[in-house]
């Protein structure tokens, strides 16, 4: 067994944005994401849409916009998912790249399956948050506080999770 050359290919990216509880836009947002093909700057860079002078975090961290950067390095919405981890009661470092991030997140229940959909959800749900944070601080000017979005992934997540179950017995103030 431990001589046998085969290797699985596990496609992540076609399974991991699913999730039966989340709307299929989140699901499709997800799905570009894994796939870096969110309008991120250096993809718009690299796609000659924007020069090379414009494609520093909408942030105003003064590091390249990346996916990798925007989900998980840089230093605002890294202290979202300090929140959100400190919400749930999970604590991690965080990995360099996004599908790294999903994996560790999702898994670090272990193999319990109702914690890790749980998860599936919040994971989601955050970057859902993040991605309309990041849009709207770039489009409109306007920004949220941390604890703001915290409230919106506690808030979306609950009614994704209601939506789908009628009988779903939590309320938002358990």
């Amino acid at each position: 067994m431990l001589m046998r050359q085969e290797i699985q290919v596990h496609d992540f990216a076609s399974n991991a944005p699913w999730h039966k509880n989340v709307p299929l836009k989140v699901s499709i947002c997800a799905w570009r994401l894994f796939r870096n093909r969110w309008p991120t700057k250096d993809n718009l860079v690299r796609q000659g849409v924007i020069s090379n002078d414009n494609q520093l975090c909408v942030l105003g961290c003064g590091q390249q916009e990346t996916i990798d950067h925007l989900i998980i390095h840089c230093n605002i919405f890294g202290e979202l998912w300090m929140l959100i981890k400190s919400w749930i009661g999970v604590y991690s470092v965080d990995p360099l790249q996004v599908t790294d991030h999903f994996n560790q997140f999702v898994h670090s229940s272990g193999g319990y399956a109702p914690r890790r959909l749980f998860l599936h959800l919040i994971w989601l749900c955050c970057i859902w948050v993040i991605w309309n944070e990041r849009n709207q601080r770039l489009f409109s000017n306007k920004a949220n506080t941390m604890e703001h979005l915290l409230e919106k992934v506690k808030m979306y997540s609950l009614r994704w999770l209601k939506a789908k179950n009628v009988c779903f017995p939590f309320g938002y103030h358990l």
